[in-house]
């Protein structure tokens, strides 16, 4: 099938700011990107976004992840590297601590934060990565995203994803297919090692109710392979 020119450059677009993006952690930078538009359906013209949360919920993720790292820097300073990603309210840690007592503060310090309804405790014990590590689980993440916007069965932008030594996680609210289809893709990225899968599972049906109109039909099952 021949792609219109619309599509061409919606899809070079996305794949330019993810490669800036990443381009822009590996520099250093504090400012790297806004949220970028990840998925999504074409429809007269226009991209349309689709979160599966609500609006409150997103302010109040975006809100989770502020406070949790400013209490962190309070509780921990700077003996331990932590990353806080916080999804429809449930929060995810990922990063080093130097022993099993900061690993256990870090959880409780985010786990009285309000609004988290549950804390997932990735944190490694063990010095923190070399900037080669690091930066090779920035790629990893962005190539992850990219082949999740190729994907034409999949709204990529109902997927949160983080990589940490080479493990990628997911996180999101997508039906068991969609769960299934992204973790077949993430295994399929370079220098992957594991797949973590922090999803609610929501049935066809709810998806059905929480697309926009002109989104509902955008992805299609690919057939079995």
């Amino acid at each position: 099938m021949t792609m219109t020119p619309l599509r061409i450059h919606t899809q070079v677009f996305k794949r330019l700011m993810l490669t800036a993006c990443a381009a822009a952690v590996l520099g250093g930078s504090l400012t790297a990107c806004f949220p970028l538009v990840l998925g999504g359906a074409v429809a007269g013209g226009t991209l349309v976004a689709i979160d599966r949360r609500t609006s409150g919920a997103q302010l109040e993720d975006e809100g989770i992840e502020l406070r949790a790292m400013s209490r962190l820097r309070d509780a921990v300073g700077t003996r331990a590297r932590v990353g806080v990603t916080s999804y429809n309210r449930q929060v995810l840690l990922t990063g080093e601590v130097m022993n099993e007592q900061d690993k256990k503060l870090v959880e409780q310090v985010v786990a009285k934060i309000e609004n988290v309804t549950g804390v997932v405790n990735e944190l490694a014990i063990m010095n923190t990565p070399s900037l080669a590590q690091r930066s090779s689980d920035v790629l990893i993440t962005g190539q992850v995203k990219a082949l999740l916007i190729d994907a034409k069965d999949l709204f990529a932008n109902a997927f949160k994803v983080t990589t940490e030594h080479g493990t990628v996680y997911l996180l999101g609210r997508v039906t068991q297919r969609e769960a299934d289809r992204a973790t077949e893709i993430a295994r399929g990225a370079r220098g992957v090692q594991k797949v973590v899968r922090i999803l609610e599972i929501i049935s066809e049906e709810e998806l059905k109710r929480l697309l926009p109109g002109p989104a509902k039909a955008a992805p299609a099952p690919t057939a079995p392979r």
